[in-house]
């Protein structure tokens, strides 16, 4: 019976290619989300200073979505915030994450192209990130020499997207708080 397996991958490493299902994300969504961003992310994540910006602040309705394979399992999850640059507004794109189990499945790349599609729609012009520049670039994503984050944020990991064109033209300053 042992060599039944001889020439056959085990189906434990097999990469899933799993049927995913986006949905903006609910209320009922956010305690299983933030047990994925813990899982995701380092301890002290939320001392960064783009959680500063979040603090009290309702994630971007419509935009921060869910991943969902066929059994209801999260795979993933990305969030949108508003923020402020002078009189200007944008979305901060963060976190995106996707549980370790489902990594290197694109899940990450279609989280983030599916809920940007909806960005311009709902009135957003343009969308920033603190970041890995190769890895967003893939996305439109570019440095803002002229947009400042809060410290201690490295300047060059600061990353914004035109959702309409020619939006960040002209942006420049500290990136602050939304408020109404």
């Amino acid at each position: 019976m042992a060599n039944a397996m001889i020439g056959r991958t085990p189906p434990q490493t097999r990469k899933s290619r799993a049927v995913y299902h986006f949905t903006p994300e609910t209320p009922q969504d956010y305690w299983e989300v933030e047990a994925l961003y813990d899982t995701c992310f380092a301890p002290g994540r939320e001392a960064l200073s783009s959680y500063r910006l979040r603090d009290g602040i309702p994630s971007v309705l419509g935009l921060s979505h869910v991943a969902r394979d066929e059994a209801g399992i999260l795979g993933g999850a990305i969030r949108y915030w508003p923020v402020r640059i002078g009189a200007a507004q944008a979305l901060l794109l963060g976190p995106v994450a996707v549980h370790p189990t489902r990594q290197g499945e694109g899940l990450g790349r279609a989280l983030i192209e599916e809920s940007l599609r909806h960005a311009a729609p709902l009135g957003w012009d343009r969308v920033m990130l603190v970041g890995d520049a190769p890895y967003y670039g893939r996305f439109g994503f570019r440095r803002l020499d002229e947009v400042v984050m809060p410290p201690p944020t490295n300047p060059e990991r600061v990353l914004g997207r035109d959702l309409l064109p020619g939006a960040w033209n002209g942006i420049r300053g500290k990136v602050e708080r939304w408020s109404d």
